[in-house]
């Protein structure tokens, strides 16, 4: 067994006595001796290079072509770069800089800035350098290899926090007096078919599920819009999976559905449902087809329907988000989304530890875009917007009776 504590001793006691080439005879002798893994216990031990030891190893071996007088002289060697080319680094940094700088059509705004084109680059340039350089100069200036990461949510409105805070206080007051929150949204819509899924599942050895290598629509099948409405005082959801346009109609249909399978049964004394939504999609705050629906809705129940939308850009704060919809992704992870029927089966297939418990349907109605809402239409409703940020915060009560629009 090599013994590197004493080999470390022994260089320790003549290393600061002697000069360049006596520290490489003095290693390569101590290599020679130990025989076969010599040069890495040394080179360990003294703290040389495997080259340096190496070197040593064959200028023993050969003593009569050892040059007397050829011994390093402090601070010889190869200069740093930055002193046989001082712009080099000016010149790199100006190429991998977020702003471009310089000419504006450089070639290298438009394609991955790799260490071997940044290289051609800077010969291009007159710099003498290799990749290996490159990446070494990269890492002294502190670049490493990074994905995107979405930070930015855009300019933030200046009342974001107070309608956060308006919200939070809303849901609280609601659920304290037993009744009914929902936060409601629309999931990615879905290409149903033998389309790839992301994620992984298990599958004998060699044999994965088998999919199509385009994911161009299929006519008879479609895509799906699944909306969600998640009760934020039962742990407990809806999903419906639309068939046709992800629009108002559709979303207080999912909303309508909900409550009649699931809402009124655990809320036989309910009179206000509050809803917390997105301020754009098929929910969003501008939308006249959104509210008209909702009247319609509180007319059918006759439930005060107060709604409270999230501020723009902060979408992904909505409850749904990372209660059910964070939950769905995962259950059909892997699973090519053949039929509307096993859309379905999957979502209501969805528990987490907490205890959420999912139902789910098709809804096949025809839902057309760009239905144009009368004003005689919205003079009709019951409308009773809130003091702070109305356009955000707003009730509409049933009406006596149903008016035409």
């Amino acid at each position: 067994m090599i013994d590197e504590t004493a080999i470390k001793t022994r260089y320790g006691a003549v290393a600061p006595l002697i000069d360049e080439r006596a520290r490489r005879l003095f290693a390569g002798s101590e290599a020679l001796a130990l025989g076969r893994g010599g040069v890495t216990a040394v080179a360990r031990a003294t703290g040389l290079a495997r080259s340096t030891v190496s070197r040593g190893v064959a200028d023993v071996r050969a003593r009569e072509r050892v040059a007397r007088g050829r011994i390093r002289r402090p601070g010889a060697g190869r200069p740093p770069i930055e002193e046989r080319d001082p712009t080099l680094r000016a010149d790199l940094e100006a190429l991998i800089e977020p702003v471009s700088r310089g000419d504006p059509i450089s070639p290298l705004r438009w394609t991955t800035k790799s260490v071997r084109r940044l290289a051609a680059e800077l010969e291009r340039q007159g710099h003498q350098v290799s990749h290996q350089t490159v990446s070494e100069l990269l890492h002294e200036l502190g670049y490493s290899l990074q994905a995107n990461r979405k930070t930015l949510a855009g300019t933030a409105h200046p009342d974001r926090d107070a309608q956060f805070a308006h919200l939070n206080a809303a849901v609280q007051l609601q659920l304290s007096l037993g009744e009914p929150v929902i936060s409601v949204d629309t999931k990615k819509k879905e290409l149903v078919g033998r389309f790839g899924n992301g994620g992984k599942e298990l599958r004998p050895k060699g044999a994965p599920e088998p999919v199509r290598v385009h994911d161009f629509l299929i006519p008879e099948l479609g895509r799906v819009s699944p909306y969600g409405v998640y009760d934020l005082g039962q742990s407990a959801a809806w999903v419906s999976v639309g068939t046709d346009h992800d629009t108002a109609a559709f979303a207080v249909e999912s909303i309508r559905r909900w409550w009649q399978t699931m809402g009124a049964p655990l809320y036989p004394g309910a009179k206000r449902l509050l809803i917390t939504a997105d301020a754009g999609g098929s929910n969003g705050d501008r939308l006249r087809l959104w509210k008209r629906e909702l009247q319609r809705f509180a007319d059918e129940t006759g439930l005060e329907i107060a709604v409270c939308h999230f501020p723009p850009g902060t979408s992904k704060w909505n409850t749904i988000e990372h209660r059910l919809f964070s939950a769905i992704s995962p259950n059909w992870r892997g699973k090519p989304l053949v039929s509307h029927e096993v859309i379905v089966k999957l979502i209501a297939a969805t528990t987490t530890r907490t205890g959420l418990r999912v139902r789910s349907d098709l809804d096949r109605n025809a839902n057309p875009a760009g239905v144009n809402v009368r004003d005689a239409g919205m003079e009709t409703r019951d409308l009773r917007p809130e003091a702070f940020h109305g356009e955000w915060n707003y009730s509409l009560l049933p009406r006596q009776r149903l008016l035409p629009d």
